[in-house]
């Protein structure tokens, strides 16, 4: 099997993986990059001197500081949190489309209001900023992944939907080494920590432009009874004529979903909460479903991402430079293994492994870096010493093993379940309840990491190792895998009395058998009748 090889539910035409597909989940997944460009750039950047001297925080004791900077970074979460809810309405009402062309809109509201920040104005307007571009990034993350999924092939769909955790790592990229080139390049003055906010305004323009060539979602539109304009847009998207057998069939489904949708719990904006909250089994499934989010933030990537300078001063890194430079890599490693989950292990390996192998290593790397700082108390020596120590580098190549072993597994692959599990007729409700999980958490984190570093030391990296170890009985007793399951299929994967572990070898047999295809392939040992499919 090659790099590119693909698991296919049914016979798929080479068509169907056409630049199309591609492009348009491209544009969805840009909403990441500004997410991640955020993530990345605005601790190194508020600590910059020239960011301190001109906003007075070079002047305050360093609780002061603390609490300063948690407000600064947390304000975007909490506007990240009403944003995830507010995508509900915008998504179910006006489409996805739409709904992504105005969250771009107000990301770029917000980024433009934080540039009026300076000393006279004080961070009033940074505050505001932040907020406004959070609720058009909240509304974003909801939208993104269902528009991907409603988008992609089943076969390709984990790979789509990781464009949006793809868009993440390359914001957080350029967001890390930004700051070390403002920071070594540039004069210290007001410029020089006013470019990296500046740069937020690329990646929001560039989303709203794309948004104009995208197509609405043929699944969004079935569901509201525009059936032509779906059939139109579905064979745009395929790149196939309507007479073709596969949209026959993919239009069958979509019909056949549309329909059970009406006679079970009717249309209108209040139907997704009468099929959610008056069936058992989905409530349980979002609960599932927006759980992953509190493992994800558990594993400390939040409090990394947002206060690196902070966690690599436990380590012993000092100087601006240095920490920065030490930032850098960490996005350059994100960002190149995340290439890796993203052509091969979530459609091959699937969700739930890595989720289980990400949690295992990841919790015993972190265990190392606790036990070093425990026992070295790097913070206390490393300034008079001028470099790290051996003990020192060693407790560097566990934090970017656990980079590693992250990476690829509760970075990304939380969003993608999400946009999988949910029927087509619920599945903007629930994800918005889902990215509000996912904000909530993140902004507890990103409020009070620093009050945590203050008050435990060493001690927030056993949490955080404690807690990733937790998640794997959690993942394995629960998750289900869904690697390659039609979306049409999910609720075979949650049946009652069937075991989590076992459902989708049994979903999959089933799924090939009324295909045509031959059974035992769902788990790599067979091939399709057409064989495999690779890339043109």
């Amino acid at each position: 099997m090659g790099l590119l090889t693909k698991i296919e539910d049914r016979p798929t035409p080479r068509n169907v993986y056409n630049w199309r597909v591609y492009f348009s989940s491209a544009v969805a997944a840009f909403a990441a990059v500004m997410i991640g460009y955020d993530s990345a750039f605005i601790g190194g950047t508020i600590a910059l001197p020239s960011f301190k001297a001109e906003f007075g925080l070079d002047r305050l004791a360093a609780a002061e500081v603390n609490f300063l900077s948690a407000n600064i970074v947390s304000c975007y979460q909490a506007g990240c949190f009403f944003g995830a809810l507010f995508g509900y309405p915008i998504g179910q009402l006006w489409g996805r489309k739409k709904g992504l062309m105005f969250a771009a809109a107000v990301f770029v509201l917000g980024a433009g209001l934080m540039l009026g920040a300076n000393a006279q104005r004080g961070l009033g307007i940074l505050y505001a900023g932040r907020a406004i571009a959070g609720l058009g990034i909240g509304c974003a993350s909801n939208l993104t992944p269902i528009y991907i999924a409603e988008v992609a092939p089943p076969a390709i769909r984990g790979r789509l939907v990781g464009l949006y955790e793809l868009g993440w790592q390359i914001g957080g990229l350029v967001g890390f080494w930004i700051n070390y080139g403002v920071n070594k390049g540039m004069p210290a003055g007001h410029s020089q920590w006013l470019v990296p906010f500046a740069v937020q305004l690329i990646p929001g323009g560039l989303m709203g432009l794309g948004c104009i060539f995208i197509r609405e979602s043929p699944r969004w539109l079935f569901s509201k009874g525009r059936r032509p304009e779906a059939v139109a847009n579905l064979c745009w998207i395929r790149n196939l004529a309507q007479d073709d057998a596969y949209i026959v069939e993919e239009i069958d489904a979509m019909d056949r979903q549309h329909r059970e949708q009406l006679a079970t719990v009717g249309d209108g904006f209040g139907a997704p909460f009468r099929a959610v909250f008056t069936n058992r089994e989905l409530v349980k499934r979002l609960a599932l479903g927006g759980s992953l989010f509190i493992w994800q933030n558990g594993s400390g990537i939040n409090a990394i991402n947002y206060y690196s300078p902070t966690v690599f001063k436990s380590i012993g890194v000092v100087g601006t430079s240095a920490s920065l430079l030490t930032t850098g890599i960490f996005g350059v490693i994100k960002t190149a293994v995340t290439i890796v989950w993203l052509l091969y292990l979530v459609d091959h390996a699937g969700r739930k492994v890595m989720l289980l192998i990400g949690s295992l290593g990841g919790g015993l790397c972190m265990y190392a870096v606790g036990a070093y700082i425990a026992i070295s108390k790097p913070a206390e020596h490393s300034a008079a010493a001028g470099k790290l120590s051996s003990g020192g580098i060693a407790a560097m190549f566990f934090f970017y093993l656990w980079t590693a072993f992250y990476t690829p597994s509760w970075n990304g692959t939380p969003w993608v379940v999400n946009a999988e599990i949910f029927d087509q007729h619920v599945r903007t409700l629930t994800q918005a309840s889902c990215a509000a999980n996912n904000w909530f958490w993140n902004f507890m984190v990103s409020r009070f990491t620093p009050q945590m570093f203050a008050a435990m030391g060493y001690g927030v990296y056993v949490f955080f190792a404690t807690l990733m170890l937790l998640a794997i009985p959690y993942v394995w007793l629960l998750l289900p895998e869904t690697k390659n399951v039609p979306l049409e299929d999910m609720d075979a994967l949650f049946a009652p009395g069937v075991k989590r572990w076992k459902a989708h070898a049994i979903v999959m047999r089933e799924v090939r058998s009324r295909t045509g295809m031959e059974t035992g392939a769902s788990e790599g040992g067979g091939k399709p009748a057409g064989g495999w499919v690779e890339d043109a």
